[in-house]
């Protein structure tokens, strides 16, 4: 991705794929413009799509399961109070979004290759949305800022905090704020101990008890969810480029906690959380935009500012294979449970799904509606594929279907992440709006079937 993150999101009017569509400029003062990346939110465009939406002071609430059945929408929009209906509007959001695209016209050509699926699945369905919550984006392109630990236990970002909700007391817990200073209490070979300040967190993830929070000046802050205060920071690397893309946490054959960052620097770097320091350091081409180590541990997908995406030995960094295929740079990526298929998520719109035993050709490119795939993840079962597109729409795709079936997930809204519960029970969706920013939460309907499989 490209370093220049604040003159993109300045620009974005023009051309990136925040067309923010935000429905009530009346807003409760929880908007969220980044410090110093201000994007197309006060843009002269926008303000004649707020003058159709003015809703005065009406506030939006929070909406439950059983609301919904009567007929509340789901984020609380009061469709009936404005000048245009949700179909009207949905309808307008399809024709008008601009996708962003660092290699023009990529999503042309690349959804005529897109296989048809039918909608129409239910395996997710709405729970609750929360507005006490609210997820924000930093950076336009990076969007896993949602990781849920449980069934009831979600960490998200919500402007310089870092935040637990939990769905099962709706209590909200700030873990760690990084606006002030923050420095790390223990002492480790290597730990920056002057800390940092005002770290704009770019990208985090959560496993267990380990949190790990990445920034634009390329700080790595890492946290023990069971101890105050801060275990360990340093900076990957001083060079300009240095926007800490993704991170994921894993554990290794041995039960160590590791964890792998992806670097603007065109670096992919493990880190030993056993003894707090750098363990391997892989160099690329290009900046590396995501990384997704599999089930095994032995090999690695890495995705970037290329359209080819390269699968790799995870301990050496030998490169084994390059997938062609994608037509535009990729900021996503997920193993599959069965250690052989993994999916990659493109900014020509598609999401392509590979076997590792045959890397000739994908086995599936699998499209979207408006913008690229930034986010994916697995069920932990391996059943449902789940893809987010920038904004408004999840899709989850069954995989006993062979992909072809697949349920649609449509709100309106950025999305900041998506995250299923470890046991697959429940999907969360983060979605950044100033005035209808939320926490939108989807559990999962098991069949008779499946239950039977469980229990008898």
């Amino acid at each position: 991705m490209s370093h220049h993150h604040h003159q993109e999101q300045h620009n974005a009017a023009d051309a990136m794929e925040e067309d923010d569509y935000n429905m009530d400029d009346d807003s409760d003062g929880d908007d969220f413009l980044g410090q110093g990346a201000r994007n197309d939110s006060d843009s002269d465009e926008e303000d004649g799509d707020d003058d159709e939406y003015a809703q005065g002071d009406y506030k939006a609430s929070d909406t439950s399961a059983e609301e919904a059945r009567r007929g509340k929408d789901i984020q609380g929009i009061p469709w009936v109070r404005l000048a245009t209906t949700r179909e009207k509007y949905r309808a307008r959001r399809l024709v008008e979004y601009k996708n962003y695209e660092n290699i023009p016209n990529s999503a042309e050509g690349a959804l005529k290759l897109c296989k048809s699926t039918e909608k129409g699945g239910k395996y997710y369905e709405f729970s609750r949305n929360t507005r006490k919550v609210k997820s924000t984006i930093l950076h336009f392109q990076l969007r896993n800022l949602v990781w849920a630990t449980s069934k009831h236990d979600v960490y998200l970002i919500s402007h310089y905090s870092v935040r637990h909700w939990s769905a099962l007391s709706s209590a909200d817990t700030e873990i760690m704020n990084v606006e002030g200073h923050v420095a790390p209490n223990e002492k480790h070979a290597g730990s920056l101990l002057e800390g940092f300040s005002q770290t704009q967190v770019s990208t985090m993830a959560v496993k267990d008890n380990l949190l790990v929070a990445g920034g634009f000046q390329g700080e790595l802050i890492c946290k023990n969810l069971n101890q105050e205060g801060i275990s360990y920071c340093c900076r990957t690397t001083y060079d300009e480029n240095a926007i800490t893309n993704a991170v994921e946490i894993f554990n290794t054959s041995s039960g160590a906690v590791h964890f792998i960052a992806a670097i603007n620097d065109s670096g992919v770097r493990e880190y030993d959380m056993e003894r707090y320091q750098l363990y391997k350091h892989f160099r690329f081409e290009w900046p590396v935009n995501h990384t997704s180590l599999s089930p095994d541990g032995k090999l690695n997908v890495i995705v970037g500012d290329d359209p080819d995406a390269l699968l790799i030995d995870a301990n050496s960094g030998k490169t084994l294979h390059s997938m062609k295929g994608h037509l535009d740079y990729s900021f996503a990526s997920a193993w599959s449970p069965d250690g052989w298929t993994f999916a990659t998520g493109n900014q020509d719109r598609t999401c392509r799904v590979w076997d590792a035993r045959n890397l000739s050709q994908s086995l599936h490119v699998l499209g979207g509606n408006i913008g690229a795939v930034r986010s994916i993840r697995f069920t932990s079962d391996g059943q449902f594929l789940a893809t987010a597109e920038p904004a408004d729409f999840v899709h989850i795709f069954d995989f006993k279907s062979d992909y072809n079936k697949r349920q649609e997930l449509d709100f309106f809204g950025e999305i900041s992440g998506i995250s299923f519960s470890p046991d697959t029970g429940t999907l969360f969706v983060g979605v950044w709006d100033r005035t209808y920013g939320s926490l939108l939460q989807y559990d999962r309907l098991y069949n008779r079937s499946y239950l039977d499989s469980l229990f008898y």
